[in-house]
């Protein structure tokens, strides 16, 4: 039995395997950081020209935003009316009730004065029974579709049956948009017909102030959770999918907001039922579907059209969307596993599609072992404070310094958190997150990998709103 290795080769071994894993994460994810910076380089100057007449102002193809909403009761409202304001020629609100069991129907119907509406629609997507349509006698562009209960995949499949408009626009009910987000997301649609989807970015609402539908107040939360999660998302945001997506090889679109070609979704089959991360599962499907077909597409990402949402301000409601997220992905990854190194998967196939199953799917299981087994070792003594030391600033040191250089692109590209008080509670925050937050984040990731392994079934997510960052408002220009 002499080939099998000793307790010092296993150590050693270890010690070795886990460095670099955490130094090849870190650098994998500073170097997009880098390519980050460089596209951000040249896109802002085009900003710079909004202001101007645009070659396409006025001719913007009519968007139907669709808000798939499951006990919304606390926020649903000051989202439709901030959806209301948007700066944009032509637009319809699809409300798709999933059979909530709170009030969000009935305040609905109230505040939209809306009456039940015989609509005609084509079933071209399979999808749980709509019970009922409301139209707005209020805003003529707003209907409610009460559906029968299927999930939030379910219940966008609805809206895009129903939507009239060649582009529809899937937004939470939790989410308010900036005026101008709906027009310049839209934009590389009119100016690559390639385009069959669109990204934007997500900031969080939470400590800001929403009055009428408009952003009044940009602030940030007392609360550490939500802090961290401000950190968490820019990084995931300028560093992850603006860099991914000049790479070509963006493999997802936040559920949050997203603008989609409606006939390329139905053509590949629409949301898929039953799954919780369904919109990384469809943009990695969407990828599966047109490389197999040889067809030329673009899915694309913009870092200034802007959605604002709440995050959870409570460690269970945190937990249990970070398990959701977890399932998701592997749900995503593996129902597509035909595009990794496929002969036609290009940098999707090749580069980011191996990194997500690598990084992002196994990665939680690697980090957790790596700190429990580094840690024990210390202490008994298998390796030494220097190389403890060394494995520190891997795993804290470089993640730390990953969140910075996010937020120091952050402020150079949009100063969205000018003040110096909110700059230094943004690094506050890069430290809890380094040394706490990604740590129970792992373990939440892992618990995430085993519902995917026994297979338990993925419900709405339920979130402990807090709803106070908004004023609802009963009166919108019409």
């Amino acid at each position: 039995m002499s080939w099998l290795p000793t307790w010092i080769e296993v150590v050693h071994f270890s010690q070795w395997f886990f460095l670099g894993y955490f130094i090849c994460i870190s650098g994998i994810y500073l170097s997009l950081n880098i390519v980050c910076a460089f596209t951000l380089k040249k896109y802002m100057p085009s900003l710079t020209l909004e202001g101007l007449p645009q070659a396409f102002s006025g001719m913007e193809p009519p968007v139907s935003i669709i808000i798939p909403a499951y006990n919304e009761s606390a926020i649903i409202i000051a989202s439709i009316h901030s959806m209301l304001h948007l700066n944009y020629p032509q637009f319809e609100i699809l409300v798709v009730n999933d059979e909530s069991t709170d009030n969000t129907l009935e305040l609905l119907k109230q505040n939209l004065e809306a009456i039940p509406f015989a609509e005609p629609y084509r079933r071209q997507l399979e999808t749980q029974a709509v019970k009922e349509v409301y139209l707005s006698t209020k805003y003529q562009n707003i209907r409610i579709i009460d559906k029968e209960s299927g999930g939030k995949a379910d219940s966008i499949n609805v809206g895009i049956n129903c939507a009239s408009y060649p582009l529809f626009c899937v937004v939470d009910a939790d989410s308010i948009l900036q005026r101008n987000s709906l027009k310049r997301i839209v934009q590389p649609f009119l100016e690559d017909q390639r385009v069959v989807a669109a990204g934007g970015t997500v900031r969080i609402a939470n400590g800001c102030q929403v009055s009428g539908g408009f952003l009044k107040t940009i602030g940030l939360s007392k609360n550490i959770l939500a802090l961290v999660q401000v950190v968490e998302y820019i990084r995931a945001f300028l560093m992850g999918r603006v860099g991914w997506a000049s790479l070509d090889a963006l493999l997802i679109i936040s559920g949050a907001f997203g603008v989609f070609r409606k006939e390329t979704v139905i053509e590949v089959g629409g949301y898929k039922s039953g799954t919780i991360g369904e919109d990384m599962e469809l943009i990695v499907r969407i990828h599966r579907y047109m490389r197999e077909q040889k067809r030329k597409y673009s899915i694309v990402f913009l870092p200034d059209p802007v959605a604002w949402t709440e995050v959870p301000e409570d460690l269970r409601s945190l937990m249990n969307q970070r398990i959701r997220w977890q399932q998701g992905l592997s749900e995503s990854l593996f129902g597509n596993l035909g595009l990794m190194f496929s002969r036609k998967g290009g940098t999707v196939g090749w580069l980011a599609f191996p990194f997500m199953l690598i990084f992002e799917w196994f990665g939680p299981l690697i980090e957790v072992s790596g700190y429990v087994l580094m840690v024990l070792f210390y202490f008994l003594g298998y390796i030494s404070w220097p190389v403890f030391m060394v494995f520190l600033f891997a795993s804290l040191g470089l993640g730390f310094l990953l969140s910075v250089s996010s937020l120091l692109i952050e402020e150079v590209s949009f100063h969205i958190y000018s003040r110096p008080k909110q700059l230094a509670w943004l690094v506050f925050g890069a430290v809890i997150d380094s040394i706490i937050f990604r740590q129970i984040n792992s373990i939440w990731r892992c618990m995430g990998l085993l519902r995917w392994v026994f297979r338990r079934k993925g419900k709405w997510g339920k979130m402990q709103r807090q709803g106070d960052w908004h004023e609802v408002v009963h009166k919108v220009k019409q």
